[in-house]
């Protein structure tokens, strides 16, 4: 599955409103047997912006293409500096509300799995287990050459000693843990190779116009499969990758139970989309089902 680089959508005028009623969510739940697919929206209480809804990163960044990483080198070195600061302010991110409820979900087997379009491995650190990151990680890194994959702190160190005094302040920071810097900025940051053949480094995450493992979209399409029923957690599902799990269960019958502010290219499918923050709807959802919730964040490992 190719991620296209789709950065917008219209909503049309047919799309059925948000309402604030939980009962649809939490009965769902009470069932058992959900299949929970998050999006940047459930992150936004840990600090990292989303694409798309109010103050969305798109307004000011536009997201690195795979096309452009691979085509030269000054476009990797624009990345690898703002990636580099980005970093340091995304990987003290905490889990919030949000992803602690869907951990205590999970802890009480009421999931039947999560799939996370999310790279900031926030489910993780909540306590979830099994989750499926259908984008990759921003904590992994993969050589292009011989596929070597190493983890990102040892990166971020072999960067900070090849960059001594690389201290930009950055405008913003955004979902995919790229820092806002300007040409002058990045201007002689200098990119590491790999330390097995040499060859050129990326993330372990799937850019916009990159293809997501086949077998990983098939376990994901089995999760659907199985589950009773799916919950869209902070997500638009602009971008095909998640829709197409959303049309899935809808073809199948399965209830699609949505929770985000705005509006979101699967509404049409959806039994209700709810329109409450993310964090305190499933935290309400928790009380409701009488299931404790973590009420503070552990330090990532």
């Amino acid at each position: 599955m190719r991620m296209r680089p789709t950065l917008s959508w219209t909503p049309d005028g047919d799309l059925p409103p948000g309402t604030t009623d939980l009962e649809p969510v939490a009965d769902a739940l009470g069932t058992g047997g959900v299949l929970v697919l998050s999006g940047a929206g459930i992150s936004t209480e840990s600090g990292i912006p989303d694409y798309r809804g109010e103050g969305g990163s798109l307004s000011r960044h536009t997201p690195m293409t795979y096309q452009d990483f691979v085509a030269g080198a000054q476009a990797r070195r624009r990345y690898w500096a703002r990636s580099h600061l980005g970093w340091r302010t995304f990987g003290r991110a905490l889990p919030n509300a949000g992803h602690r409820a869907v951990a205590a979900f999970g802890r009480q087997g009421l999931l039947s799995g999560v799939i996370t379009q999310n790279v900031d491995g926030l489910h993780q650190a909540a306590g979830s287990e099994d989750v499926v990151e259908l984008h990759g990680a921003l904590d992994r890194v993969v050589c292009l050459s011989c596929g070597a994959r190493s983890p990102r702190r040892e990166l971020a160190r072999r960067l900070e000693e090849a960059n001594p005094g690389f201290e930009p302040v950055a405008a913003g920071i955004n979902p995919d843990g790229d820092a806002d810097l300007t040409d002058d900025q990045v201007a002689g940051f200098r990119v590491v190779p790999c330390t097995v053949c040499g060859g050129i480094l990326k993330p372990d995450v799937v850019f916009f116009g990159e293809t997501v493992p086949p077998q990983r979209v098939e376990h994901c399409r089995e999760l659907v499969r199985a589950a009773s029923s799916l919950l869209v957690l902070g997500s638009s599902l602009t971008v095909m990758s998640g829709l197409r799990f959303v049309r899935q269960a809808a073809q199948a019958g399965k209830p699609v139970l949505i929770v985000n502010r705005d509006p979101t290219r699967g509404d049409r499918h959806a039994l209700a989309r709810v329109s409450l923050p993310l964090g305190t709807a499933l935290t309400a959802v928790a009380d409701r089902l009488g299931i404790a919730v973590d009420r503070q964040a552990a330090p990532r490992p």
